[in-house]
């Protein structure tokens, strides 16, 4: 009930809001984000769309083929290689990089008069609920400078036992775009509590349930026994990010205009200078009473409890000079140099058992006594960048940066990507060709770990990858297509073991994505067909073909409720199906269970009026339809059959 006060809140003020912003005739907002390593902005776009706004308050959502493990705001990894993040420093966030906020994802804002996105999305019942409220403010101080904030707090009982969540983020962001100086920050903090269950017990109270209940073949999902009971995952982190940019340049005299006397000064800027300070810190907290059910095959420093606490943080500088771009004809493109230099510090859990004769019952002797609970690593790295922004017919990038010092020497980066726009039946297509060449060091964590249940020291060789593809868009026949292909050698997995290996042979990957919507009047269909292979599935196991399919009916309601309702679908085919390890929260490659070939459906009316968007669905709708295998991990069931609604509101202050 209390959710539903929420949802009628929102709309009664919703009339004021939208009252006081038709008063005022302002230039339309816009938005940016950043992209590295010298902020250059990159055009982005406000968050007020109609379309499958629904999406994002369903799990196995957030890509069109995903492995979860089953709660809104819990761990989950993209089964879609391309669009898979590479492994971080820090490997715990990467389990939770769809909800952390992080660079790539900032976003920047201009609205002329103070914006707030409003969002609230809820569902289940009293002992599975779950809810998301987030919000998005950003206001100008005037035509140059902005300041922001965010905060999203998501908690979700789960669908099935000790599978809660609580997450929290919150943050403050700020721009300065001015004739010669340029300024973009921001800060941002989460705090993630999540409970794991290890999956369920028996697969076969989902597959079967009859078979181990005696005959009766329904069970409700908090009911199921999990494997893990009293066991939980922390992940808090804090991001601090300032870049300044001084341009130098001169000023140039136009004619005063008609009925003026004083001549028009315009600046003019020639280079800029650039400086970028990082502040990252992480802090990961696994916290176990007992080794229950025997779930981990061993304990290293304490055989009744688990508290394992790994901490990181790292400072980065990055000082540039850059040409910039079409400040005259001998400079068409921007020309920039850079250097960066980053500390970091590790800290693990000490080892207090080592040493101890004999070791206390249920224990073994760590493998690996020499590995140290602190760490410190400096890198140094040089680099150039040349861009091509403003060209209407063509425009690109390319970034080369080299390591220098310590682990980082011989790290060799190179990113490039080159894009056209061509006229074509009175619209515009585009046409884009991108590639990257890595040669990185594997992150400190994978060579040197420890906690109670997994201890590890490597000495992994550097990951090389290189990768090119291009896609095409064709606006007038709604076509969309991507093709690439990547090849990895030295690639680092977990085993079945769950401890990080690296293959040392090659890895070719080989993916094309269509996206091919369809439009009959009011009658809509969407649909994202990709077919990626992997050569070696046992090094990286990926389902062959990927489909997403929306059929809906787009119309308005006396000309000012535009609604979209219809049914949705991912699917993915059958393959041997990563799992998840709690106490790393890392995905490992195993070769006994296969997942896949279930369609996931969902019932959905969504509609905006006015400043408002608002949903009702009906998830999983196909529940008990095509059968009942609907893992997408071994042991860990999607969500069931539920109801949801939300709403966002965009507040015109």
């Amino acid at each position: 009930m209390r959710r539903i006060y929420i949802f009628i809140l929102i709309i009664a003020f919703l009339p004021l809001f939208s009252t006081a912003k038709k008063k005022t005739k302002l230039e339309p907002g816009y938005a940016w984000k950043i992209t590295p390593p010298l902020g250059l902005r990159e055009e982005s776009t406000i968050d007020t769309l109609l379309l499958n706004y629904y999406r994002q308050s369903v799990p196995s959502d957030v890509s069109d083929a995903y492995a979860t493990t089953g709660n809104l705001g819990a761990e989950g990894l993209n089964l879609i290689f391309f669009d898979r993040q590479p492994m971080s420093d820090f490997f715990f966030n990467d389990a939770l990089y769809h909800w952390l906020p992080s660079e790539s994802k900032m976003k920047f804002y201009n609205t002329r008069i103070p914006m707030t996105l409003l969002s609230y999305n809820t569902g289940g019942g009293r002992d599975n609920a779950q809810d998301r409220l987030s919000g998005v403010f950003s206001g100008n101080i005037n035509k140059q400078a902005q300041i922001g904030a965010l905060v999203d707090y998501l908690y979700s009982k789960g669908s099935y036992n000790n599978q809660a969540d609580k997450d929290f983020t919150w943050g403050f962001s700020g721009s300065y775009i001015g004739e010669k100086y340029e300024f973009q920050g921001y800060f941002n903090h989460f705090n993630f509590l999540n409970k794991e269950n290890g999956g369920i017990t028996n697969d076969l109270f989902i597959t079967d349930p009859a078979e181990v209940q005696g005959g009766s073949t329904s069970i409700r999902p908090k009911n199921i026994p999990t494997r893990l009971n009293n066991s939980h995952s922390r992940v808090v982190g804090t991001e601090l990010y300032l870049n300044n940019r001084y341009k130098l340049g001169y000023y140039h005299e136009d004619p005063p205009e008609e009925g003026d006397t004083v001549p028009r000064r315009t600046y003019i800027p020639v280079s800029s200078i650039i400086w970028t300070l990082k502040y990252n810190d992480n802090k990961h907290i696994f916290n176990a009473t007992s080794n229950e059910n025997g779930f981990w095959e061993r304990s290293y420093l304490n055989a009744q409890q688990t508290y394992d606490r790994t901490t990181a943080w790292s400072l980065t500088n990055t000082v540039g000079i850059s040409l910039l771009e079409g400040f005259n004809k001998w400079a068409k493109a921007g020309l920039s140099a850079f250097a960066t230099y980053r500390i970091n510090k590790y800290f693990q859990t000490p080892d207090t058992i080592t040493g101890t004769f004999p070791l206390p019952d249920g224990l073994i002797a760590n493998p690996h006594p020499e590995i140290a609970p602190k760490g410190t690593e400096n890198f140094l790295w040089i680099g150039g960048q040349l861009t091509k922004q403003q060209g209407k017919i063509l425009n690109y990038s390319a970034t080369a940066q080299i390591g220098m010092v310590a682990r980082a020497a011989g790290e060799v980066k190179l990113d490039g990507e080159v894009n056209t726009h061509i006229p074509l039946f009175g619209d515009t297509v585009s046409i884009t060709g991108y590639g990257h060449f890595y040669n990185v060091a594997a992150p400190y964590f994978m060579n040197n770990y420890i906690s109670n249940h997994f201890i590890w020291k490597n000495d992994f060789g550097k990951r090389r990858s290189l990768k090119a593809g291009g896609f095409i868009d064709i606006p007038f026949s709604r076509t969309h297509l991507d093709v690439g292909v990547e090849n990895i050698q030295n690639h680092i997995y977990f085993n079945s073991d769950c401890l990080p290996t690296q293959y040392s042979g090659n890895v070719q990957i080989i993916s094309a994505r269509l996206q091919q919507n369809f439009k009959f009047g009011v009658l809509n269909w969407e649909n994202t067909i990709t077919y990626q292979t992997s050569t070696q599935q046992s090094v990286i196991p990926l389902p062959k073909l990927a489909v997403y399919s929306n059929l809906y009916l787009l119309f308005r309601v006396a000309g000012v409720l535009h609604v979209q309702i219809g049914v949705d679908c991912d699917y993915y085919t059958k393959y041997k199906s990563v799992n998840y390890q709690p106490a790393t929260m890392s995905f490992y490659n195993q070769n006994e269970v296969e997942c896949g070939n279930y369609p996931f459906m969902n019932a959905y009316a969504n509609m905006k009026l006015s400043k408002a968007r608002f949903y009702i669905m009906y998830s999983h709708v196909n529940q008990g339809l095509f059968g009942s295998n609907y893992f997408s991990m071994p042991h860990y069931p999607l969500n069931p059959r539920r109801f949801q609604f939300g709403i966002s509101v965009d507040f015109a202050n």
